[in-house]
């Protein structure tokens, strides 16, 4: 049993683009979005409360303008990060907005994350 037969340790699935849904404690609140940024410190996301999840859809849906924030949570506040992948035969979060919207929202935080200095510059 020599060395030969450890393997090397797997990247970590959630790297900055990955959508996920996170579980917050105190208060207890869940969001889905798109990580910008883990740490020890904390994740920062770009997306919403997962309460606002069919409010987000319809917007998209009918053209609508909408804002996603862009918010950071301290460690100590996660309980949970999760993929945001299907289970089972129920699909996952972002394969409802795909289904609802026709747009990938991966793709869809990615270019409203381009999009905040062309709106200053109109403000």
């Amino acid at each position: 049993m020599g060395s030969s037969s450890l393997k090397a340790p797997a990247a970590s699935p959630f790297q900055a683009g990955t959508m996920v849904v996170v579980t917050l404690a105190n208060p207890r609140e869940k969001f889905w979005g798109a990580i910008l940024a883990l740490s020890t410190e904390g994740v920062s996301l770009r997306g919403i409360e997962l309460a606002s999840f069919e409010d987000l859809v319809v917007l998209v849906k009918e053209g609508d303008a909408f804002s996603l924030g862009v918010v950071f949570f301290p460690m100590h506040r996660v309980e949970r990060m999760e993929l945001d992948l299907p289970d089972g035969s129920i699909p996952s979060l972002s394969q409802r907005f795909t289904a609802k919207t026709g747009l990938d929202p991966a793709s869809l935080l990615a270019q409203v994350a381009s999009k905040p200095a062309a709106s200053q510059e109109r403000a």
